[in-house]
């Protein structure tokens, strides 16, 4: 099993959390200190912007040998949108003038040249961890607006071919993907498609949020992501990420987090936790471990 936070570099955390020493001044030193003490993180930041072959290398040669990144999948990927400005210099410039007109775009509303680049950049940006044997999975985080339907499906089918050779893991973020009616053929599309179902831990106050399902669709690898419980900071407006997940979890409820890691049948497992508000998120990821050895008796 390996614990984890969902980012070594959140502002709060560098900035108001008492993790990093003085000593730690540097994005390499930061990210040094935190692999010395965790087996995995998620890197987010290919989520706002392809990444480059350079900081993947970087991030692979300062990190222990088998230290994992689970990275993020593109925003554009997952039905998000994003403003033209943060698509590659050249590939801006060669969008036709209503597109890059747009304040906001999708990815339907490219050429498909352009998507078809994007696509092999993101896997060209990735590749070095993948070849130093530190990439886990690639995270498909679908938007609340995105329903179970065939167009969606065959999103995710484009998504496995673009992406071919990583392994995929799907977080949904509406329940009516796994609803009564829908549960079961969610779970066997993502099986017959090696898509790794996302467990999630989010509050259930919140209108379409998903129940704390422990599912595993590919049983090689099984994926958590604990959110926070705050419904209050969830529905928040503020522009940081980390105030939307600004959540410190109990021992209690770390002992039934604990116990939903340990149903999972599969031979790895990743434990992220994204309530990266200051030092929650790490942690609460030392404390899982902790638990974790514990219940195995180590």
């Amino acid at each position: 099993m390996l614990a984890g936070s969902c980012s070594w570099a959140d502002r709060t955390l560098i900035k108001e959390g008492q993790f990093y020493p003085a000593s730690a001044k540097t994005p390499e030193a930061r990210l040094r200190y935190y692999s010395e003490r965790f087996p995995i993180v998620e890197a987010d930041s290919p989520y706002y912007a392809l990444p480059g072959e350079e900081q993947s290398q970087a991030w692979a040669e300062r990190t222990p040998d088998d230290f994992i990144f689970d990275v993020k999948a593109f925003r554009l990927f997952t039905l998000h949108p994003a403003e033209p400005k943060v698509l590659p210099k050249d590939l801006r410039e060669d969008l036709p003038a209503d597109v890059t007109a747009k304040r906001r775009l999708y990815m339907k509303d490219l050429p498909e040249r352009a998507q078809t680049q994007l696509w092999r950049r993101f896997r060209q940006g990735i590749e070095p961890l993948r070849a130093a044997g530190k990439l886990g999975v690639v995270l498909l985080q679908f938007p609340p607006w995105v329903f179970p339907s065939d167009e969606s499906r065959e999103h995710m089918l484009r998504t496995v071919e673009a992406l071919a050779g990583f392994r995929l893991a799907v977080e949904f973020r509406h329940d009516s993907w796994v609803n009564d009616k829908n549960r079961e053929r969610t779970l066997q599309f993502l099986q017959d498609h090696k898509l790794t179902y996302v467990c999630v831990d989010e509050p259930r106050e919140v209108k379409g949020n998903l129940p704390p399902l422990v599912e595993v669709t590919t049983p090689d690898v099984a994926v958590f992501r604990f959110h926070g419980r705050d419904p209050e900071a969830w529905r928040t407006k503020a522009d940081s990420a980390a105030e939307r997940f600004k959540y410190f979890y109990s021992a209690g409820e770390l002992e039934e987090l604990a116990g939903r890691v340990e149903e999972a049948k599969a031979d790895r497992k990743h434990a992220l936790f994204n309530n990266c508000y200051r030092d929650n998120a790490v942690i609460n990821a030392l404390q899982m471990i902790e638990r974790l050895r514990e219940l195995h008796g180590e």
